[in-house]
């Protein structure tokens, strides 16, 4: 049954630019009138949103023409990929009150969303939290863009990321025959190799990147899914073997660099190594491929359900902590999707 509409919602919003990385006091949470539908939209009332790094971008001004990353600006409501059930739904819509719904318009107790722009869930995954997932990222772009192949090698950047924390496991399942990880955390390298598919983790911050990726892949690397960029694209340069093929689907080293804006991630690579090694390098965005999500929500559900696959991620509770955990994230304190539940 549809919970019963209430007067109020609490959203959160931007409170004033940062300089540096964005801190909890530069957000607030409001308290506003439920929102009331226009014509054909539903009223929806949030039940989980995905926190996820990729806002600075959008905080420090954006990318103009791109629609994943339209700028905002103090006052403007925080938005993202949410989970919520339907209260009312537009008079013809296929939409039915109570059922669960994927939408855009997360950081917000309820939101009046385009029923067009409302997708049901169904009970193709087992938990409807998981369609936070950022599995469909690294699933797209190894099967469509790197083509991973049975033997082959992976190099997978922030690999205990809400990305990097699936792909691995998605590398090994599509049959690659070793997967290797970076990240910057002892802990979270432990937890790469115990649980999520890894055969070795490399650290950042220790001894120079290349060195540890030579020393864990002697015979080099045949495919990299990078969510980084900056020294680690580097470091799978000096790595890759003839013909390796390099998907681009982040680029976090920018983005949550606290001397930059976010909005660009330069980074300076040897192209003698791309053309003598034949690298073919390409960015991927699931949004140029409608058949991907689909897929990989099939696949997902089937590989949850027989536990070829896990699902890592935190629950934080609460609209009101969604700041802080924005900052948790930036600061990578936690292992895999940081889901905030209301």
């Amino acid at each position: 049954m549809p919970t019963p509409a209430a007067t109020h919602s609490r959203e959160v919003r931007l409170a004033a630019l940062p300089q540096g990385l964005p801190r909890p006091e530069h957000f607030t949470v409001v308290e506003t009138p439920l929102p009331v539908p226009a014509a054909g939209e539903a009223l929806i009332r949030t039940r989980w949103f995905q926190v996820f790094p990729a806002l600075r971008t959008v905080i420090g001004g954006g990318l103009e023409g791109t629609t994943p990353f339209p700028a905002i600006h103090p006052g403007d409501t925080l938005f993202g990929a949410a989970v919520g059930e339907v209260v009312t739904a537009p008079e013809g819509s296929a939409l039915r009150p109570g059922e669960l719904v994927f939408h855009w318009q997360g950081w917000r107790e309820y939101a009046a969303v385009p029923a067009a722009e409302c997708t049901p869930l169904g009970d193709t995954l087992p938990d409807p939290a998981a369609h936070l997932s950022m599995g469909w990222t690294p699933y797209g772009a190894l099967t469509r863009v790197a083509h991973v192949s049975p033997g082959d090698t992976v190099f997978v950047t922030g690999g205990a990321g809400s990305v990097g924390s699936l792909a691995g496991q998605i590398a090994r399942l599509l049959g690659a025959s070793r997967v290797i990880g970076s990240t910057g955390s002892p802990a979270k390298a432990a937890r790469m190799v115990s649980e999520l598919g890894y055969d070795a983790a490399v650290l950042r911050g220790a001894e120079p990147l290349a060195d540890q990726l030579a020393k864990a892949a002697p015979d080099g690397i045949d495919v990299l899914l990078d969510s980084v960029g900056g020294e680690q694209l580097r470091a799978a340069v000096a790595a890759a073997r003839p013909g390796a093929r390099f998907a681009l689907v982040g680029a976090l080293s920018g983005q949550l660099s606290p001397d930059s804006d976010g909005t660009t991630a330069p980074v300076e690579i040897d192209s003698f190594q791309l053309i003598l090694k034949r690298i073919a390098i390409r960015g991927f965005s699931g949004q140029e491929d409608p058949t991907v999500r689909p897929e990989w929500n099939e696949r997902f559900g089937d590989w949850l359900r027989s536990g070829r696959i896990t699902f890592p991620h935190v629950r934080i509770p609460g609209i009101e902590n969604a700041p802080r955990a924005l900052h948790e994230v930036m600061g990578g304190q936690h292992l895999g999707t940081v889901i905030v539940e209301l």
